[in-house]
């Protein structure tokens, strides 16, 4: 990433990049670039959504959507949906709004009761671990902290979690239970695993005989070129080699109708269904099937979905082109910073010089700029070489937005060139 200069010419770098920070400081600017949510144009397309569904209160079987019952949610949707998360719709339930809901109530299970597999419960046994690809997404740490599961770090490759490692890892530690994995243009990186790392995940021996990928299948139709990416059946997979009961398959619509009222899925084998079933009906005697009703007449099919998906990627792509453009611009030919291209999902990972990244996102909120904080795409939110930047471009309107990348590539030449000139 070092480009050299001469002491002259970093100074004239350094002179201007701080001239540039104080114009930039002096326009008060108020930016949010924290966090990857849908923008209001976005839940717009779903505005139709709200208004469903009517004075219709039956399931296609003749269930009266406004009783109680019905754990396992609407099997036209879940029908629509399996396609989509690669489940067979009897090993899919419709639940509620949040698949991270899901998550921590599958840790929380798991913990408290005994998985398929498992000789005990997790709670009564001296260490749980899971492995954690990085950079990743902060709220899959957040549960681990939560339940004081230890998280062990993986690199990120271009084709997934560095599966040497990860095979290593599992093989000779049975306190190792589970991995996180966002197998789709990953958060943050935009990484789509590939067919080689799918099968080795599923393939691989385990010293734990409870072990779970948590597939936290976020972006599955989330694309942002002519070319969606797509991945392997990771439940077929782990089936066809031998532990069928090793995924639990995550996903929700919050970031295809309305983000706070949307419908999450989790898909697995039978036995893990069963299971999860068992135990959600202790806490709910049924989802909210009156809004999975109303997402079945609004999207009506798989097709729908992806419709609807070129609609938001409209909507996104320019963002992201902006975002790509501009630190091309900035900061390209600088050696000063690298950044991520994703074909879909949510976010763009910028790297700036080991030891810059807590500066940059610092400089950049005393400007007006507030970033994800350096370090929240690693476990305990301390990334080792404080290098990696999260930008979430899907929120503000295009002109906010190019004016904060705009800034933001004013604060890495500031913290990069002060680092060079030390």
């Amino acid at each position: 990433m070092t480009t050299e200069l001469s002491p002259d010419a970093l100074s004239g770098l350094l002179d201007r990049a701080r001239q540039d920070y104080e114009a930039l400081v002096g326009r008060g600017l108020s930016l949010d670039l924290t966090r990857g949510k849908p923008a209001p144009e976005q839940l717009d397309l779903s505005g139709e959504l709200l208004a469903l569904p009517g004075t219709r209160f039956s399931a296609a079987d003749g269930t009266d959507v406004r009783n109680y019952g019905g754990l396992h949610g609407l099997p036209e949707l879940r029908e629509i949906f399996a396609e989509v998360l690669q489940v067979p719709v009897a090993q899919l339930l419709a639940a509620g709004n949040s698949s991270l809901e899901l998550m921590h109530d599958c840790l929380v299970h798991a913990l408290l009761s005994v998985v398929p597999g498992a000789e005990s419960r997790w709670v009564e046994q001296e260490r749980i671990a899971f492995l954690c690809p990085v950079p990743g997404y902060d709220r899959h740490f957040a549960l681990c902290e939560r339940f004081g599961i230890d998280m062990i770090p993986v690199p990120m490759t271009p084709e997934g979690p560095d599966m040497d490692a990860v095979e290593r890892l599992v093989a000779e530690d049975p306190s190792v239970k589970g991995i996180w994995c966002v197998p789709k243009y990953s958060n943050p990186d935009g990484v789509s695993y590939s067919d080689a790392t799918v099968a080795r995940l599923a393939a691989m021996p385990t010293a734990a005989p409870d072990f779970r990928i948590f597939w936290d299948n976020a972006y599955a139709v989330h694309h942002l070129t002519d070319e969606p990416v797509e991945i392997a059946d990771l439940l077929g997979a782990c089936a066809g080699a031998g532990h069928p009961d090793r995924a639990f398959v995550f996903g929700s619509t919050s970031k295809i109708t309305a983000a706070g009222a949307g419908v999450a899925f989790f898909g697995s084998s039978p036995a893990n269904v069963t299971w999860l079933l068992a135990n959600n009906a202790k806490r709910s005697i049924g989802p909210d099937k009156i809004n999975q009703l109303r997402h079945v007449l609004f999207l009506k099919d798989a097709d729908g979905v992806r419709a609807h998906m070129e609609s938001q990627r409209a909507l996104l792509q320019p963002k992201f082109e902006a975002v790509a453009r501009i630190l091309d611009a900035e900061l390209g030919g600088t050696g000063l910073a690298t950044w991520t291209s994703p074909r879909g999902g949510y976010f763009v990972t910028l790297q700036v010089p080991d030891g810059c990244a807590k500066e940059v996102v610092r400089r950049a909120a005393e400007a007006g700029i507030v970033l994800t904080p350096a370090g929240a795409t690693h476990p305990y939110g301390d990334d080792p070489r404080d290098a990696v930047i999260r930008i979430a471009p899907s929120y503000p309107g295009l002109a906010e937005l190019e004016q904060a990348i705009e800034g933001l590539a004013v604060c890495v030449r500031l913290v990069g060139y002060e680092q060079r000139a030390r």
